[in-house]
């Protein structure tokens, strides 16, 4: 813990593209050593999955120059940090190093890793979770999570956080590194992890903001269930307060009809250039507000369209639903995405406008980058644009965590950003 209380909190984030493991940890250590004026309290490293026969090496390395740091971190297809002049850069497949640094006055830093078998089952009381993790409720700790897909039980733990420590942020990723479990390279402390989370919890003088970054836009209107079953939607009927604002006209039917009716009649509608985009890229929206009458961007948790049954009119999405919950049709697309995350980025920029963040995490889908927007470096250089050029450090992951509404969900395609603050 940093118990140099009078001085402000720093970030550094250094990133180096050097082939050799030993040429990289050295840029980047002495290269981020270089922007603090203390001692740092807590390392956060991820390394390029192109380095993955060498992650065993890694901690020896880092320690040797940062002995005793507190640090997590993780393997990743692409890495997210900043360069000499600041500017963040998005190296996917080469060799990267990435290294975030921070000197967190006042902030308790507890490092952990746990299995799947470690986690309660989820019949069990928040005790049960409260003492996995060994941080009191009342401390009101923020989570940093990094976890293996494979075998983490991710949702699960998610589920119970949520539980647990109901007012905490959790924000984090799947490590992506090739397609096997034994090229995951998890980090913790001195310890390298083929599975599980490693994670931060972080409380006292920090605050972590997030911006979830789903890059899709409605189309059509929304719709409440009225029939379900796990994933299948089999009924739907229009709402009749349809907000204007977001998604059309008000709508007065207001009787049952199918999934794929609703959808046929939808893609008739639209123009030609999303009539196209709807064949690959079309997805569903499922609103988190039980109350909230007029829904707007960043309300939905989006979820793929997995397929329709024609013979009952049905649809099965990547996530369960039921009778109640109210859902809405979505595009995306590069232009989408790049739309999406600016709204988001121009509204925290409004609603923080006293406060200055030290530094950010960004995780990033390994769909998002260079392949779903043509050019290199877009949304981290599109966040720093907004959020006056602090340090950002990351990786491109196989699934990104960040909250929606007042839950935690486990996405794809997404970018959330976790941003750090002094309160």
């Amino acid at each position: 813990m940093g118990d140099h209380n009078t001085t402000p909190m720093q970030w550094a984030c250094a990133l180096s593209t050097r082939p050799s493991l030993e040429a990289a940890v050295a840029e980047v250590v002495e290269q981020a050593k270089q922007s603090l004026q203390q001692p740092p309290d807590l390392g956060l490293v991820f390394i390029s999955s192109a380095f993955a026969s060498e992650f065993s090496r890694l901690l020896p390395l880092l320690q040797e120059r940062l002995p005793g740091l507190t640090l997590i971190g993780c393997g990743g297809g692409g890495i997210i940090g900043a360069d000499r002049d600041s500017q963040s850069k998005e190296i996917e497949g080469s060799p990267a190093l990435s290294l975030s640094l921070a000197v967190l006055p006042g902030v308790k830093i507890r490092a952990f890793h746990l299995t799947a078998e470690d986690l309660p089952d989820l019949d069990s009381p928040p005790d049960a979770w409260i003492d996995l993790i060994g941080v009191p409720v009342a401390e009101q700790p923020q989570f940093i999570l990094l976890a293996d897909g494979f075998s983490a039980r991710v949702n699960d733990f998610l589920q119970g956080l949520d539980f647990a420590y109901p007012s905490s942020v959790k924000v984090g990723g799947l490590a992506s590194s090739g397609t096997s479990s034994s090229q995951i390279g998890l980090f913790c402390n001195d310890r390298l992890y083929r599975e599980g989370t490693v994670g931060l919890a972080l409380s006292g003088n920090i605050v972590l903001e997030t911006i979830v970054a789903q890059g899709c836009r409605p189309i059509g209107h929304p719709y409440r269930v009225i029939e379900a079953e796990r994933n299948i939607v089999l009924g739907l009927e229009a709402q009749p307060d349809s907000p204007a604002g977001y998604g059309g006209s008000t709508v007065l039917q207001q009787s049952k009809r199918t999934p794929l009716e609703i959808l046929q009649e939808l893609i008739q509608d639209l123009s030609e250039e999303d009539r196209l985009l709807a064949q690959h890229s079309l997805f569903v929206g499922v609103a988190q507000s039980e109350f909230k009458q007029t829904l707007e961007h960043g309300d939905f948790l989006i979820r793929q369209l997995l397929g329709v049954d024609p013979r009952v009119g049905a649809i099965a999405i990547g996530d369960r639903i039921r009778a109640g919950q109210r859902i809405q049709f979505h595009l995306r697309d590069a232009k989408t995405s790049a739309e999406d995350l600016e709204v988001l980025l121009q509204r925290y920029q409004q609603q923080q406008r006293n406060h200055s963040a030290q530094g950010a995490l960004l995780f990033s889908c390994m769909g998002r980058g260079e392949g779903l927007y043509g050019e290199p470096h877009f949304d981290s250089r599109l966040f720093q644009r907004y959020v006056n050029q602090i340090p950002i450090g990351g990786f491109f992951c196989n699934g990104e965590i960040g909250p929606v509404g007042k839950n935690t969900f486990l996405h794809g395609y997404t970018s959330v950003f976790g941003i750090c603050r002094q309160p």
